[in-house]
């Protein structure tokens, strides 16, 4: 299982993802589900995904690939004129990825699923979100709609729908995922740490802070601890149930 999360601020865009792929008793794999690709000064983009990691693995090695040679049938993440055009590109590319590995085609059954949340600026445009779904079509963030969660969802959303401010600073956002990935966390073992952090400032046009969260890093107890103590304070503070 996989949780990942896009916020759209006012200030830019915020991704976080976690990394465990497998989860058991004794079988517990890691593999980054964050991909970055930028042309400094002029486009910035982020994608993460969930889902079949043979799908996902395809869909981004593909993407690579057409960085390396773009052409016309087969354009480049690094010469589409728009985040719309870039989205539209991942997303035909992950239906014809799912096609190729289902015999008789795509259907929704499928156990090479594979949902993406895709995000960035180009130059000349304000910064996009988006989520892509295996269908190959895809929604964007509006001021109702500005976060995108894919993979384990419910367990942090109810702190993102609380607590999301679009004009939070970037420390306020990266708390506030801490927790709903905290959440998500204790709830299923399936979700796991290391996290990866990537902020992107509006229109710097540069990838900004990236970072990976292990278990033992500092910001990550220190707000995984004040969390559970918070609650256990909000929970005794309640009034008592009449009987």
């Amino acid at each position: 299982m996989t949780y990942c999360v896009g916020l759209q601020l006012e200030r830019g865009l915020v991704f976080m993802s976690d990394t465990r792929t497998n989860a058991g008793v004794d079988n517990i794999s890691t593999y980054r589900k964050m991909h970055t690709w930028e042309v400094p000064g002029e486009r910035t983009m982020v994608l993460m995904t969930a889902g079949n990691l043979a799908t996902t693995q395809a869909v981004v090695s593909m993407l690579d690939e057409r960085n390396l040679a773009p052409s016309e049938r087969d354009p480049s993440l690094l010469s589409t004129p728009s985040m719309f055009q870039a989205a539209r590109m991942i997303g035909r590319t992950v239906k014809d990825v799912i096609a190729d590995q289902t015999a008789g085609g795509y259907n929704a059954g499928t156990t090479f699923n594979a949902t993406m949340i895709f995000g960035g600026q180009i130059r000349g445009a304000p910064p996009r979100l988006y989520m892509i779904y295996p269908e190959g079509n895809f929604v964007e963030a509006q001021a109702e709609t500005p976060f995108f969660q894919i993979g384990e969802t419910k367990y942090g959303r109810p702190i993102l729908v609380r607590a999301y401010d679009p004009k939070m600073d970037f420390a306020r956002a990266i708390k506030l995922l801490m927790v709903s990935f905290d959440s998500t966390i204790r709830a299923n073992l399936s979700v796991g740490t290391p996290l990866d952090l990537q902020i992107y400032e509006a229109d710097s046009m540069n990838l900004g802070l990236s970072r990976r969260i292990e278990d033992g890093d500092a910001d990550w107890r220190a707000v995984s601890d004040g969390w559970s103590d918070a609650l256990r304070q909000a929970f005794e503070s309640l009034p008592d149930v009449t009987m």
